[in-house]
């Protein structure tokens, strides 16, 4: 078996964490690969001095016949990891060393008890659909167009606000007057769109959510569209560029470039345990139901 490991930063409170990872591994004769930024990172603490195992620094790198990914850090250090993982279906495994974690749903004090469970596949294996963009200056892709949480849309270089006018479908939706917008997936529903007043949605449904950022229009509200629809987005603004970001990925396009977003035509694949539940992490990671009437 072939196993990746990718990770941005590491705390030397973690560092045993991943020791016994690591040994877990070499000890079962399982190869690994680590992504090569992360390798140096490691290799400045002293357990990890003699480490000397293969390295990936291009998404190329990472073939389909690696097993699982594994990545120690929080949601943010899953969603960078896709730029390796891209289309290629490996299934990640989130070791989470951060605060949240929707994501992340292996604790990093439980998870060498469970490796073994991970390994003989006993855990469930949950397809995430992505956001997938494409514009009207096709020479411009400064980065990988895809999206797991969500793509947005906001004002650069001014205090004015941006006016987006959004089609579905070829159909006129509306002008949003707003510091800007986000197209959201289920997975990024309980990111940035909630924190705008969007609904939680859960992974399973076929939608996307569009939610404005600070809409002067009273009446704007997030609204939920099937993932088979399309949406066209045209941007005015008083400045010459705009702001756009996907996931943890961030860029300025020009106010004439428009923005074509549907869904992604593969899958994210997120592994988590069988005992695992979605309403449970909401508990959890929202302290819903912490009132101590209750």
């Amino acid at each position: 078996m072939k196993v990746a490991l990718y990770g941005q930063k590491i705390g030397k409170k973690n560092i045993p964490y991943l020791n016994q990872f690591i040994g877990y591994i070499s000890n079962n004769s399982i190869d690994i690969s680590i992504e090569k930024s992360f390798f140096n990172i490691l290799s400045s603490f002293e357990e990890f001095k003699n480490l000397n195992v293969p390295v990936f620094s291009h998404y190329k790198e990472l073939t389909k016949d690696f097993s699982l990914m594994f990545t120690f850090g929080g949601d943010g250090t899953i969603l960078s990891a896709l730029t390796f993982i891209r289309d290629t279906g490996i299934p990640i495994v989130g070791v989470n060393t951060g605060n949240l974690g929707f994501l992340a749903t292996f604790n990093k004090d439980v998870f060498i008890k469970k490796i073994d469970q991970i390994f003989d596949q006993k855990f469930h294996l949950i397809p995430r659909s992505l956001l997938w963009l494409e514009t009207s200056i096709t020479d411009h892709h400064p980065f990988f167009n895809f999206a797991l949480n969500e793509i947005v849309i906001f004002r650069k270089e001014t205090v004015s606000m941006i006016t987006i006018d959004a089609y579905i479908d070829k159909q006129f939706l509306t002008s949003y007057w707003a510091d800007g917008l986000i197209i959201s997936t289920p997975t990024g529903s309980t990111g940035y769109s909630l924190s705008c007043g969007g609904p939680i949605i859960t992974p399973e449904n076929k939608n996307f959510v569009i939610t404005p950022i600070s809409p002067h229009n009273l009446f704007s509200r997030p609204l939920i569209i099937s993932d088979c629809q399309k949406v066209h987005l045209k941007i005015h603004s008083r400045v010459k560029y705009y702001s756009l970001s996907m996931d943890t990925r961030l860029t300025s396009l020009k106010k004439d470039n428009e923005l074509y977003i549907r869904k992604a035509p593969f899958y994210i694949y997120i592994i988590q345990e069988e005992k695992y539940t979605y309403y449970k992490t909401l508990r959890e990671k929202l302290l819903w139901g912490m009132d101590q009437r209750n």
